[in-house]
């Protein structure tokens, strides 16, 4: 009877500590949260049950000796699902108690279970904090590009703008002036460039394209930051401003939307600065 030998790591370790802290996690909250149904709480429970399953797909993978037959590209499909399942897990670490915490005053026993589903979400953020740092490219070293900084500024990205959508969506707060519709448009344009090129990586389908890969990046890199740059002026001055927002206090989604954009924009910087210097300094 064949024996299946799996080595033990410190990676391997870290990664079975995400699987037990995310499972952990969304059970504790489908068994006795009581969240109701829709909006923050199907987003908390999406992250930690898509971690789950990622990071077990991971591990089986591995187990069995099948990188090889992945239709994936092995050296970047790893690092970007524990860079998604990372910053999934921090969302839901801090939306979840802001929601079901802070401003809800649940019966004892739902509270423990909200309680214990917010310290196994910091704790697998760290358990997958961990794994993007021992996984990661290290100066030199040949690397899959989504293990290289602009690979993970791309998740970073397409993280980001999910909550923005999640924040501008529920209630609908973009619909007002055409300015708003832009910023928008914005969002969601930049979201399916930066996650055709993470799908690209991982498919491994870069060669694929009319253009040179790094030629793409660079395009692209400049496009989306004059979009955002574009989107972090004009979306807190039709949402802020009393001339075009009235006289109402702005929403909380509405600030954290503001702040969000700018982040993005400061990340699509950071990453047309990276591609900059990987094309044009390196060639």
């Amino acid at each position: 009877m064949p024996l299946i030998v799996l080595p033990t790591s410190q990676l391997l370790w870290v990664r079975v500590a995400a699987l037990l802290f995310t499972c952990v996690a969304f059970s504790v909250t489908a068994h006795g949260a009581w969240l109701g149904h829709g909006g923050a709480g199907d987003w908390c429970i999406f992250c930690w049950a898509f971690s789950f399953a990622c990071t077990l797909l991971v591990l089986l993978v591995e187990l069995f000796g099948l990188q090889a037959r992945a239709p994936v590209s092995w050296t970047n499909f790893p690092i970007t699902v524990a860079c998604y399942a990372c910053l999934l897990c921090l969302s839901a670490s801090v939306i979840f108690p802001l929601f079901f915490l802070k401003y809800q005053n649940s019966s004892g026993e739902a509270r423990d279970y909200r309680i214990a589903a917010t310290v196994f979400s910091c704790l697998a953020t760290v358990a997958y904090m961990g794994e993007v740092s021992l996984t990661k490219a290290r100066p030199g070293e040949v690397a899959g590009y989504m293990a290289t900084a602009p690979g993970l500024l791309k998740v970073c990205q397409t993280s980001v703008a999910c909550i923005i959508f999640l924040l501008v969506s529920d209630p609908v707060t973009y619909d007002r002036h055409a300015a708003l519709k832009w910023c928008m448009a914005v969002y969601c344009i930049c979201f399916i460039l930066s996650m055709a090129v993470v799908v690209l990586c991982v498919g491994e389908c870069t060669g694929r394209l009319p253009v040179s890969f790094s030629k793409f990046l660079s395009a692209y890199g400049l496009l989306a930051a004059v979009m955002y740059l574009t989107a972090t002026i004009l979306w807190p001055v039709f949402q802020f401003d009393r001339q075009y927002a009235g006289s109402g206090r702005a929403p909380s989604k509405t600030i954290a939307a503001a702040v969000l954009t700018a982040l993005n924009l400061l990340l699509y910087l950071a990453d047309l600065a990276y591609t900059a210097r990987l094309v044009f300094v390196s060639a």
